[in-house]
């Protein structure tokens, strides 16, 4: 009778907990359907429409292009004293180059925003997704309306483009000459620029061409990994300013260049940690210079440097959507029929005649025109601006045709000169309005899969809960801690400051759980121990400035271990020590002789790899001591040595296994348990920046101190949450899209594998998520066998980290649906669902359950087999 209850109850609490999780991603998927759905466009190329009152479009003064895309040049990097840009900052001083700050809406990352610099229009928030996927495909702009499009249209020349291949993914078939390079090999300052540059001379000595496309990406590398104001910056600064030379100075004396107009810009800026993603001002003010000896006759004086602007708002402000109607009317086509921009006002002098100046934003205006008409519909007739649909207008399109009506007067008469600059200003603000109006609508959102993926969660979260209570005999003093954290953390979604510095809130939990660990105990040693976790975490929480609010202010790795290279080794070689020591111990059942081997082998292997890794990406690091191991170690490519580390790693592996198998001595199984904890030590310091593998001594520190404190299976289970989303923040980890760490995302890789980079960016990201399930499996199985129960503890341990994630999922949600309206809701609430995903999927069903899952299984599967 006894042993049918525990099963039935086990069966409960099993099938919930299938139940809830199987919801989870039909939840997740549901939802961001309806969150994230590509916007619509309008098909096909623009063309000129006939205004006979103005006369034929007006002559362009530039019939070549050459548009160089310098990755993150944030605005003060050109523009302030002390930029590398000097022969830039001399262009302009002299009236031959207009500079301007170019804002750059969230996302800002390089698709999205090349998306809104060719077409002029506001690209989906789905494009920061894709912008991670080399190989797809769908974001292709083939068929939509670009200046490049039109450009090609014109049949002047050719299209050519050296650089980032993410051009050649959003324009497949466009460009007639092209070398590509990968922009996510972020370790790679010099060549990935290089490439770039070889080919510069020699196009510009040909004239078969009308459009050059240059994007150079090592300034954003270089931001990446050492942030704006790095050792290397001023001097690619330099390099990036000797192309523009170069360049300039072949229009002045090459006769085929002499109506070429150069443009070089940012994509987007970066933060004072060197990322991007978000919408803090360095992030979304990169710089733009329009640059040819024919500005001479227009430009206006500016000062040179300019003085500083702690917004990196320099010169003129304009929107990056802004470039697509400028450069129609500068290089002689229709405006792009989905661009949201407004002709810069600044190049309008180049047309002396006052029928061409109006002509040309009376053809932008006609063309915004057209997307609010297919965005809104069409509006009702209203004849004049008086007419009662003007007076009482029933849509916004109606408003602003009526608007445009009003503003709008045939040239003839516009005669008298303050009269044509009237109406060019009122132009000009109406031209605005609509861009910003268009600009900001927040998405065609679809509200029924809002409200399933809505209702899913909720089914999910109920599932959970009822799963927690069916897993084991509880009380409120046992789900009490887990409860809180879980409504706590769920209000705090729908605060966007408490949204982007989330890490306190996990430092502060972390730390409130570890001190009551530390108050209740009842011995000295109980308290020690808990003490000492407690320091553990505090140095850990301190490690790297994460979040938006503070991100590139002071921490120990900045502060510390940066600037004393020689104490960041001992620290890395001490964790390499302490896991070489965890490991051979482990492998005690085999001769020392070969453990010893073994260990040693597989450690020097992931040893010099670090140091190799680190030598490649931050070279001022490896001094002293580390220079010579790394001079010791110096050989095999980075790719090779990444590959030797995984497959000793993975011939190590079978040890363990083969233990576990058919071993049945409880001591060999726990040792084998053991080794597969120290090998995936060993595997996530690979996959981890050098600066973070000290951290490892802290994480184990801590774990050790909860081992002693004897916890059970309910505090197991919220010091595994607690600890695996404070240790994503104390790597460095974000909310932003700017946080997602790439440097380790191809090691042992030679070219873009989708799933290969998928899964080691992710283990890069969540190296320590991941450590800490492999450390909560160790708990959980001394936990077990402390008081037997077998698969129990594991199932009450699942039951309560489903429960968060499946709440926590389902707060996000009504958080991002109630607030999609909200002024952050692109920049804020949007990346965090793509968290959210990430955690839910990746983290929750995937390492959580599959991983920590099997790990379980394979600790204890015999004893449960013999129902002990």
């Amino acid at each position: 009778m006894h042993r049918h209850y525990v099963f039935s109850v086990f069966s409960a609490s099993t099938l919930l907990l299938v139940l809830a999780n199987l919801l989870v991603p039909v939840a997740i998927l549901t939802f961001a359907v309806g969150f994230f759905p590509y916007k619509p466009f309008l098909p096909g190329l623009a063309e000129y429409e006939p205004l006979p009152e103005y006369g034929s479009p007006p002559d362009a003064p530039f019939d070549r292009l050459v548009f160089m895309v310098i990755d993150a040049l944030r605005s003060d990097f050109v523009y302030l004293n002390g930029s590398g840009f000097e022969f830039t900052q001399r262009l302009i001083s002299d009236g031959v180059a207009i500079p301007f700050t170019a804002r750059a809406t969230s996302p800002t990352i390089t698709m999205p925003r090349i998306k809104a610099i060719t077409t002029g229009s506001t690209p989906s928030f789905l494009d920061a997704i894709l912008n991670f996927d080399e190989a797809d495909t769908s974001s292709t702009l083939a068929a939509q309306d670009t200046w490049l499009a039109q450009m090609k249209a014109k049949g002047t020349g050719k299209l050519v483009m050296y650089g980032d291949d993410t051009w050649l993914k959003l324009f497949p078939g466009v460009f007639d000459r092209a070398d590509g390079t990968s922009s996510f090999f972020v370790s790679d300052f010099t060549e990935v620029d290089n490439n770039v540059t070889r080919h510069v001379p020699g196009e510009l000595r040909n004239d078969d061409w009308n459009t050059m496309v240059l994007h150079y990406l090592g300034l954003d590398h270089i931001g990446h990994k050492t942030g704006p104001r790095g050792p290397n910056m001023i001097p690619k600064q330099r390099e990036m300013d000797d192309i523009v030379r170069q360049i300039y100075e072949a229009m002045e004396t090459q006769p085929h260049l002499q109506s070429t107009l150069l443009v070089f810009c940012g994509d987007h800026g970066m933060n004072d940690a060197g990322n991007h993603g978000a919408s803090s001002p360095g992030e979304t003010s990169p710089a733009l210079v329009f640059v040819s000896p024919k500005l001479k006759a227009i430009s206006k004086p500016v000062k040179v440097p300019a003085d500083f602007a702690e917004d990196f708002q320099y010169y003129a402000v304009v929107e990056q959507s802004d470039l697509a109607p400028t450069l129609a009317a500068l290089l002689g086509f229709p405006v792009p029929k989905n661009s949201l921009g407004s002709f810069m006002l600044d190049f309008l002098d180049f047309w002396p005649e006052k029928h061409d100046k109006l002509q040309i934003l009376v053809r932008n205006a006609r063309q915004i025109l057209d997307i609010v008409t297919a965005t809104y519909g069409n509006p009702s007739p209203a004849g004049k601006q008086h007419s009662p649909s003007c007076l009482h207008p029933a849509s916004i399109a109606e408003e602003l045709v009526c608007e445009w009506r009003h503003i709008n007067h045939p040239a003839e008469k516009i005669s008298a000169e303050d009269q044509e600059d009237l109406w060019i200003e009122d132009a000009s603000k109406w031209l605005v309005k609509v861009q910003t109006l268009m600009s900001g609508m927040a998405s065609n959102y679809d509200m029924p899969k809002l409200l399933y993926g809505g209702v899913a969660a909720a089914a999910a979260s109920a599932a959970a809960v009822l799963a927690v209570f069916a897993a084991a005999p509880i009380s409120i003093a046992d789900i009490a801690p887990l409860s809180l954290v879980t409504v706590l953390y769920g209000i705090m979604m729908f605060a966007s400051s408490f949204v982007e510095e989330e890490h306190h809130f996990w430092y502060w939990a972390t730390s409130a759980w570890l001190f009551y660990l530390a108050i209740r105990s009842t011995t000295v040693k109980s308290l020690a121990v808990a003490l000492t976790a407690l320091c553990a975490m505090r140095i850990a929480r301190g490690w790297n400035q994460t979040g938006q609010k503070f991100a590139g202010e002071p921490d120990i790795v900045t502060s510390l271990l940066a600037p004393n290279p020689s104490l960041l080794w001992f620290l890395v070689i001490a964790t390499y020590a302490a896991v070489s020591r965890g490991l051979f111990t482990s492998l005690g059942d085999i001769p020392t002789v070969v453990s010893g081997s073994v260990v040693a082998g597989l450690v020097i292997s992931a040893m010099s790899f670090k140091l190799a890794f680190t030598n490649e990406d931050a070279p001022e690091l490896v001094v002293g001591f580390a220079r010579l191991l790394a001079n010791m170690f110096e050989g095999p490519p980075l790719v090779h040595r990444a590959r030797a580390v995984f497959l000793g790693l993975g011939l190590t592996l079978i040890y363990p296994l083969y233990i576990l198998g058919v071993r049945r001595t409880t001591i060999s199984r726990d040792q084998a348990m053991r080794t597969l904890h120290h090998l995936y030590t060993l595997f996530a310091l690979t996959q981890s920046r050098v600066t973070n593998a000290p951290l490892f001594l802290l994480f184990q520190t801590i774990y050790w101190s909860l081992s002693e404190l004897g916890l059970g299976p309910g505090e197991i289970t919220i010091s595994s949450l607690l600890l695996q989303f404070s240790s994503f923040f104390a790597m460095g980890g974000s909310n932003a899209i700017s946080g997602v760490d790439l440097s380790n995302a191809y090691n042992g890789v030679s070219g873009f594998n989708i799933v290969a980079v998928g899964v080691l960016t992710f283990l890069s990201n969540w190296a320590g998520p991941v450590w800490w399930v492999s450390a909560a499996n160790l708990l959980l199985l001394a936990s077990a066998k402390r008081g037997g129960g077998g698969g129990h503890a594991y199932g009450q341990h699942a039951a309560g980290l489903t429960a968060f994630a499946t709440v926590s999922l389902g707060f996000v949600m009504v958080a991002c649906t109630t607030l999609r309206t909200h002024l952050f809701i692109w920049t804020v609430f949007s990346p965090k669902y793509l968290y959210s995903m990430a955690w839910s999927l990746g983290q929750h069903l995937i390492i959580n359950l599959g991983f920590g899952g099997l790990l379980y299984g394979l600790g204890c599967w015999r004893d449960v087999a013999r129902g002990k």
